[in-house]
């Protein structure tokens, strides 16, 4: 199976791969500069009571 490279969208093979789902070392890189630069971000606060919830769930 081949999944596309979320950075460049280059197909690359998703079985013994690496890097995956990123298509090189290259990419993998740039993606995590661009959480380092603080270029992704959660679209909304997370509220107090929000924060808490998922670990009182069983």
């Amino acid at each position: 199976m081949e999944v596309r490279c979320p950075i460049c969208g280059r197909f690359t093979p998703y079985a013994d791969n690496p890097n995956r789902p990123f298509c090189s070392v290259r990419c993998k890189g740039k993606d995590l500069f661009r959480w380092v630069d603080e270029d992704y971000r959660i679209s909304s606060p997370i509220e107090e009571g929000e924060a808490n919830e998922d670990e009182h769930e069983t």
